[in-house]
């Protein structure tokens, strides 16, 4: 019982994503840090918190990425909302310009995870076809 093409890149998708997600968030934390010291030595206008909180958005979106790898319908709705919140907060940053290219990124892997979501309601499972369910 082979699982079909789309299921297996769902699969993929959610993998990738959740360590690119994870690694990118580093390099967020980073920059963040980079930018707050900035801001303590006196330049105005900085968006070091906001960079904070998509950074620890997207960690979080990244290990439910992975645990859910497997396709779980609230594994989806989760990813839409936390990836959703990190594109608000990063689109919001107006200093930070770093941040917008975040944002897009998180676009990108909400737009992908509610295809998912959708694409499971549409064909009312939770398990790739071919599988029994229990």
């Amino acid at each position: 019982m082979v699982p079909d093409g789309n299921f297996l890149f769902i699969h993929l998708w959610r993998l990738i994503s959740g360590i690119l997600s994870i690694v990118l968030s580093l390099v967020i934390l980073l920059q963040s840090c980079a930018v707050g010291m900035l801001e303590a030595m006196g330049a105005d206008g900085s968006d070091s918190a906001s960079g904070l909180l998509v950074a620890l958005l997207l960690i979080a979106a990244g290990i439910v990425a992975i645990v859910t790898r497997n396709g779980s319908r609230g594994g989806s709705i989760a990813l839409v909302v936390l990836y959703a919140v990190a594109a608000v907060i990063g689109f919001s940053a107006t200093v930070y310009a770093d941040l917008i290219v975040w944002a897009v990124w998180c676009c990108v892997c909400a737009v992908a995870a509610l295809v998912s979501l959708l694409r499971r309601r549409k064909h009312g499972k939770d398990v790739p076809p071919d599988e029994p369910q229990i």
